[in-house]
């Protein structure tokens, strides 16, 4: 038995990091007990300060470095630490590739699927310029008390909002544009929400890019269906942001932390931004996934591709479909293409995408992928290949067993969260076996890890 630590918020100690953690955070041992330290490098020493303990973990923050990592960035941005997304800032990024496979490789190590020692875990897929990358912003708007606006990202643990004149992930357009529709607020005096009162209307802008057009889709969240001033704010926003093209509004009453309402009705311009992933194009309307940043996804769907090794009479499973990006970039290669999708305006810009690329081999159907699934099957679908990209739960537990009920020849598992993904392998590896696993590095920056996973159907399933 260990003895109990006797910690105390506040009490210092020396602390050594063996590895990072999920969110970015060095983990270390004080007295045999784990201790969670943000902004510390595996290998740094540290005197740490207790700002949490419980039974189980202690988290601390760095009061000062005693051996600093090679590894240590010199000049790092300003805002980490302050905001999201900047969790691994710190870090030099090829270092971080390594950590983030790492990741993987500990996920493994928890959960042990089935011949996980011997899983080819290839070299991480990294950027050459690892900054600027998202294509989407979305920030709350905020007034001060002195009527200044803001928008921006909530200091972490907080809902204090920090204000981001700039922000060294997100694309230069998005952030003109945030930046330009706040005096256009404050000049026409539109009520800007205030969550302590649940007053005021807007609460927050999203700004999606086309690296295309150069264009940009404008959506104001609002608290109320009403628009005040809509026409001045339509025709400054047209005279002083000509490269937005689309503005819409959506209707989120909700005062929990959801960013979208349910409803999005377009005030001018179009219904879609287009965009393009490889050689096809895509209409997005704005609530509609895409992933945020393109040319690392364009090298993930290649990978897919390579995977897969997709023939002329395959039939495909696109599960988790979203706008149809996948199955719509692998159409060319098959006979068939059905994607399964539970979010209606997904299904329909789906759709709308099949006919925009003049495809006649690709459908989708809207519901959930352990419902249909089996449905098609018992109406005489035969699916020989499958990829899912599921969401950070990873799959539903019904859905791993209909892969394995039809365990489909060729299979190909995009995950954005390597803990799901250890732990669903441990049942697909049953009547599969890995093969290869790539880290496709989508969010520099940040912990988030992406990986895409071929697994093979085993000559035999006992």
């Amino acid at each position: 038995m260990t003895e109990s630590v006797n910690v105390t918020i506040g009490q210092r100690f020396p602390i050594t990091a063996r590895r990072i953690g999920i969110n970015g955070e060095g983990i270390g041992y004080f007295q045999h007990k784990v201790t969670f330290v943000p902004g510390l490098i595996p290998g740094e020493v540290a005197v740490c300060e207790a700002t949490k303990v419980t039974d189980r973990y202690i988290e601390a923050k760095i009061h000062h470095l005693r051996k600093t990592s090679p590894n240590r960035v010199k000049d790092l941005p300003p805002l980490a630490g302050k905001v999201g997304g900047l969790e691994l800032a710190h870090i030099a990024y090829p270092q971080q590739l390594i950590f983030k496979n790492d990741l993987i490789k500990q996920a493994l190590e928890k959960f042990k699927p089935r011949g996980y020692q011997h899983y080819e875990i290839m070299p991480p897929l990294g950027m050459t310029a690892p900054w600027h990358y998202r294509n989407k912003a979305q920030f709350p708007i905020r007034q001060l008390a002195d009527g200044k606006l803001i928008c921006g990202l909530y200091r972490p643990g907080t809902q204090e909002l920090v204000d981001l004149p700039t922000m060294p992930t997100q694309s230069e357009l998005t952030l003109k544009v945030c930046r330009g529709i706040l005096p256009i607020l404050k000049e026409l005096a539109i009520p800007i929400y205030d969550p302590e009162q649940n007053s005021g209307i807007i609460k927050a802008i999203a700004v999606r890019e086309s690296r295309l057009h150069q264009q940009v889709q404008l959506t104001f969240i609002t608290n109320s269906k009403k628009m005040p001033q809509k026409r001045a704010l339509l025709a400054a926003i047209l005279q002083q942001l000509p490269e937005v093209v689309s503005v819409s509004q959506n209707f989120n009453p909700a005062k929990d932390g959801l960013f979208w309402g349910d409803e999005t009705w377009l005030l001018a311009g179009e219904p879609y931004l287009e965009e393009q992933l490889g050689k096809r194009r895509f209409l997005l309307s704005p609530r509609a996934f895409l992933q945020l940043n393109l040319s690392q996804t364009e090298k993930m769907y290649q990978i897919v591709r390579d995977y897969l090794q997709l023939t002329p009479n395959d039939v495909l499973m696109d599960a988790y479909a979203g706008v149809g990006t996948i199955g719509i970039s692998l159409a060319d290669q098959v006979k068939q293409v059905v994607g399964i999708e539970e979010i209606p305006e997904a299904v329909a810009d789906a759709e709308q995408n099949v006919q925009h690329n003049h495809l006649t081999n690709v459908s989708y159907r809207l519901g959930q992928v352990e419902t249909i699934w089996p449905e098609l099957v018992a109406a005489g679908t035969h699916f020989t290949a499958l990829v899912v990209d599921p969401p950070r739960t990873g799959l539903a537990p019904s859905l791993v067993e209909a892969i394995l009920q039809a365990a489909p020849k060729k299979f190909v598992y995009i995950s954005c969260n390597e803990s799901t993904l250890a732990r669903d392998l441990v049942s697909l590896t049953k009547a599969y076996q890995v093969t290869k696993m790539q880290m496709v590095d989508l969010f520099p920056q940040t912990a988030r890890v992406e990986t895409v996973v071929k697994l093979e159907r085993r000559a035999s399933t006992h």
